[in-house]
């Protein structure tokens, strides 16, 4: 029983699908629980620092735009609290002093919520969180991805990682192969493991790019024990901003009820993470 709790299948997050091979849409807020709307007196624009070197959540296109998931929903944020909304670009180890220096309202960067984060900066309920996810080759045989299940299977993941941790943990009688992840995912595709453990974003955009030739599929999981893969990662305000952090946290829950979350996520995540 404690080991399937920790193995975060995906019912705990509260998403849904709507048919057997759609896409599962993730729901980190809670729809039985209403925020009340913020005072928004005294907030007319929000200032959003972001970077621009993190594809798909926040990158800079040809003519020199700011684009991306983080960008987005930045940009709906503001629609929703009907202020005005700028998103700007700093360098990723400049964003926290930035913010404290008042050259930002708050961080949407894909900033993981942990101790360490906290200490520095406030934080809104996680909007996105980063499962570890199997991959196999599309026709594979392995479904069953229990503990007896992958005992004995040949599991390819990243040396001295997180996702290698989990696995010791929690399946010890599968083989582990560590390597680096461009090498196992060329190993999977030659069949030379049974399937491949990691980060649910990295290989969400490897299944879908031309690379991966529709070779491979999610299996099992999602897998989202924070002692392993985090606690999610938040938009991040000064610390002790009260009213704007409730002001956002209100945003998100509305553009979830709206539907305007699952439209980002699907526009920029069409092979699910979860």
């Amino acid at each position: 029983m404690i080991l399937g709790l920790m193995l975060g299948l995906s019912s705990l997050l509260g998403g849904s699908a709507t048919a057997e091979d759609s896409v599962f849409l993730p729901n980190f807020w809670d729809p039985q629980h209403r925020l009340e709307k913020p005072d928004l007196v005294g907030i007319h624009t929000l200032r959003f620092l972001t970077e621009d070197d993190y594809p798909p959540f926040n990158f800079t296109l040809t003519n020199g735009t700011l684009a991306g998931f983080n960008i987005d929903l930045a940009r709906a944020i503001c629609e929703e609290l009907k202020v005005t909304c700028t998103v700007q670009a700093r360098r990723w180890d400049t964003l926290i002093d930035s913010l404290n220096d008042g050259h930002g309202d708050a961080l949407i960067a894909s900033f993981e919520i942990n101790a360490e984060t906290r200490s520095k900066l406030d934080f809104t309920a996680p909007y996105y969180k980063t499962p570890a996810r199997f991959v196999v080759l599309a026709n594979a045989p392995l479904k069953d991805f229990s503990l007896e299940g992958l005992a004995g299977k040949a599991i390819g993941v990243e040396a001295n990682s997180a996702h290698e941790a989990y696995l010791k943990t929690f399946f010890p009688a599968a083989i582990l192969k560590t390597d680096q992840p461009a090498n196992l995912r060329a190993a999977l595709k030659k069949g030379e493991i049974d399937a491949l453990f990691g980060d649910g974003v990295t290989l969400s955009l490897w299944l879908n790019s031309a690379d991966a030739q529709n070779c491979c599929a999610f299996r099992g999981g999602p897998y989202t024990e924070s002692r392993f893969f985090g606690e999610g990662v938040g938009i991040a305000v000064k610390k002790g901003n009260v009213t704007l952090r409730h002001a956002l946290d209100y945003a998100l829950a509305a553009l979830a009820e709206k539907g305007v979350y699952a439209d980002l996520y699907l526009k920029y995540f069409p092979v699910g993470l979860y």
